[in-house]
């Protein structure tokens, strides 16, 4: 499964931090962001993660997140 998330992350370091911490929550996944896009994209691949937590995570850091359609 694949999903993919606009964010407002800017800081590669942040964006490190969040990779970081999601692993934690789902070791499996691969995870990682696109800063250069426009929506700053956050991706997970993996079979076992929840995107609501992945939001909820990410959210809970100070940043949105939503679902990219």
């Amino acid at each position: 499964m694949v999903e993919v998330f606009a964010t407002n992350v800017i800081d590669r370091e942040e964006a490190n931090r969040l990779v970081h911490l999601l692993l934690l929550h789902f070791p499996e996944s691969r995870i990682n962001f696109d800063l250069e896009d426009c929506d700053k994209i956050l991706r997970v691949e993996g079979r076992n993660f929840i995107p609501e937590k992945i939001m909820s995570l990410v959210i809970q850091h100070g940043f949105n997140c939503q679902v990219l359609d």
